[in-house]
């Protein structure tokens, strides 16, 4: 009797990619505004989402089929990638080009704060400048 050929997983047999967008998230939108189409525009479909709000989730029926989609986990993003993970992403896996932006915004907030903070220091300079000025007497003209 021939023994069964030993199954080898492969890298692309791992995980099938999936979504990076929230299930949860995008139910959530569907259920309170399905038939606007605000899940298609979450998952970066907008020319569905505003024939949705032209036909009012397709009368009901539209809404409906997403909903069950969306439920089943069948429901699909602009990339054709299913939405599965109920959980909205991590922030910090985020690509080095965006690390980069928020330390560019960062150090650029810290630029405007210290700008900010002098300029407070010079006006109250020159309110109590201008405080003294008024407290001091006059002499009388003669």
């Amino acid at each position: 009797m021939p023994r069964p050929k030993q199954y080898a997983p492969t890298p692309d047999d791992e995980q099938p990619e999936i979504s990076e967008r929230s299930r949860g998230v995008a139910l959530a939108l569907g259920f309170f505004g399905g038939f606007f189409g605000l899940h298609r525009f979450y998952v970066g479909k907008p020319q569905s989402g505003v024939a949705m709000i032209v036909t009012f989730g397709g009368l009901g029926v539209w809404w409906l089929y997403d909903m069950v989609l969306l439920a089943t986990g069948e429901f699909r993003d602009a990339d054709e990638l299913p939405l599965r993970s109920w959980a909205v992403e991590d922030p910090h896996h985020r690509s080095p080009r965006s690390d980069a932006r928020v330390d560019d915004v960062e150090e650029e907030l810290r630029a405007l704060r210290d700008q900010f903070n002098d300029l407070a220091e010079r006006v109250d300079f020159a309110e109590r400048m201008l405080a003294q000025h008024r407290e001091r007497p006059q002499l009388p003209r003669g």
